[in-house]
């Protein structure tokens, strides 16, 4: 038989397999394959339809036997600035529970049994997410769930209290939890946007917890949960099916709180105001055993970056990937982002840095890009001049190896992420929700390969004439004064050693 290429000359360690079976030639004989490829692109694409009540349902058709629907609501901890802080919070451990069909949740659990289900919901600073995963020939059921624990819940003296119950015991757990990520997020969204919009606390207060009743819910659901501030979205289904359920389930059903009440609907825009927020706490016994985590102080240090409706947004989150970071330690080596900048100039010259990772956070209005960093309590000082020292880098020279790396690690995420399909439904349901439209991957990943070194010195040119955001959890005898923060962040010619002395 005939053998081409460097096969001829290669050995295989195969015991049982035939060296002249060549592995880059075709085999004689075969028929050449067919392999399988979408009719068309556009049956593909995400499709929206605006119900005559100003519901939009957006649908993107997707191979396999499940689905995952769900609603979206533009509702959030954002919104509650003329309410009690914590309605979010509340909603989002009250759903599906018993509504006007469903006389409790093991009804409901039972209901998407039948067809395979999993529910779940999500409450964040601007959106309330329903979402429900089952057997696509169960959409009809499902539909009409989601309308019914979106409309119609019940909000039983019962439910309720044992929800403030689950608020609190999260409330602890919160601040026991040796990872405090989530609570210095909590702060530095406090700092960056003192008393307003996305500043305003996700998670609902101790104090409160008692105060919100079913009246006070019932008056924010009759504001924020009107059709016009809601997507149907649907991954895995034909649109015609979903709009046809929509109509049946969602169009004119009366909520029970009533339909024509008052609307106080708050459209503040995010005002960025930059601070401090700081929390004294003792450390040293966040967790327990044979090799507890070793007494940490905490540091987060942001500024504002863009919306993701504007075209900065995919510059920063090139940025934000060329910053990465992590733990000081990783199991994954160079595939976890070893060559990122907060892995090379932190974590690999100062050993004594237990963590340096970069974020960025996205709204309709406003952005923050953020630096978590973790040390020891005596070496504060120094680790908030190494981070101060890194956000100016960030508008110094920018490799072109480092800038393709950075781009080529954000369009796999990217495209990794969307494998699943819930992750598809969220991200249909989030754009739709924000601009009625959706930006497909392929769109999106051809805007990542156009950034330029210039694009992100730019945007890092204009993120430093804003005050910084300073988050600070833990020992905090050595910190920085916040006033020395910003002197060093707004010292933007370049000489670093200046920066250190403004803190000595």
């Amino acid at each position: 038989s005939r053998r081409c290429g460097l096969a001829a000359g290669r050995s295989y360690s195969g015991g049982g397999a035939d060296p002249r079976v060549s592995l880059t030639c075709p085999l004689p004989g075969v028929p050449k394959a067919v392999f399988a490829a979408a009719e068309s692109r556009e049956r593909f694409e995400t499709r929206v339809t605006v119900l005559e009540n100003g519901l939009r349902v957006a649908s993107q058709n997707k191979f396999g036997q499940f689905c995952t629907v769900g609603i979206l609501v533009n509702s959030g901890s954002r919104h509650e600035a003329k309410y009690l802080s914590g309605i979010s919070h509340f909603l989002e451990k009250l759903a599906f529970s018993s509504t006007a069909q469903f006389g409790s949740k093991d009804e409901i659990l039972l209901t998407l049994e039948k067809h395979g289900g999993i529910c779940d919901c999500q409450a964040s600073r601007d959106t309330i997410m329903y979402a429900v995963s089952a057997d696509a020939r169960g959409l009809d059921t499902v539909v009409n769930l989601l309308a019914d624990v979106t409309l119609q819940p019940r909000l039983s003296d019962e439910e309720i209290e044992m929800t403030r119950m689950a608020i609190r015991f999260e409330l602890e757990d919160l601040n026991m939890r040796p990872d405090p990520e989530p609570l210095l997020t909590e702060m530095i969204h406090a700092a960056a946007f003192r008393d307003n919009t996305v500043g305003l606390n996700r998670f609902c207060p101790v104090e409160n917890t008692d105060k919100i009743d079913r009246d006070v819910l019932h008056s924010y659901l009759s504001s924020y949960y009107t059709p016009d501030r809601m997507v149907l979205a649907g991954v895995g289904i034909e649109h015609e099916h979903l709009v046809e359920c929509a109509r049946k389930y969602l169009l004119g059903v009366e909520p029970v709180w009533g339909a024509g009440r008052g609307r106080a609907v708050d459209r503040s825009v995010a005002q960025y105001t930059g601070g401090i927020v700081k929390v004294e706490k003792d450390m040293s016994d966040v967790s327990l055993g044979p090799t507890p985590i070793p007494e940490l102080t905490h540091i987060m240090i942001g500024l504002e970056s863009c919306s993701f409706l504007e075209d900065d947004f995919i510059p920063f989150a090139v940025l934000n990937m060329m910053m990465g970071g992590g733990g000081s330690f990783s199991a994954g080596g160079p595939g976890k982002g070893m060559f990122t900048r907060l892995y090379l100039n932190v974590l690999n010259r100062h050993h004594w840095m237990y963590n340096a990772t970069s974020y960025h956070h996205s709204y309709e209005d406003t952005g923050l890009l953020c630096i978590h960093a973790s040390a020891d309590p005596k070496q504060v000082r120094e680790m908030v001049e190494i981070i101060t020292r890194e956000f100016i880098l960030m508008a110094g020279a920018v490799g072109e190896v480092e800038l393709e790396r950075a781009k080529t690690q954000l369009k796999s995420m990217l495209m990794m992420n969307l494998e699943s399909r819930p992750v598809i439904f969220e991200d249909v349901g989030r754009q739709v929700l924000a601009t009625n439209t959706r930006k497909l991957p392929h769109e999106l990943c051809a805007l990542i390969s156009q950034v330029k070194p210039t694009d992100i010195k730019r945007v890092v040119t204009k993120m430093l004439h804003k005050k910084p955001a300073v988050a600070a959890l833990g020992d905090l005898t050595d910190l920085p004064t916040y006033e020395h923060i910003q002197a060093a962040l707004s010292s933007k010619d370049g000489r670093l050693p200046r920066l250190y002395r403004l803190f000595r």
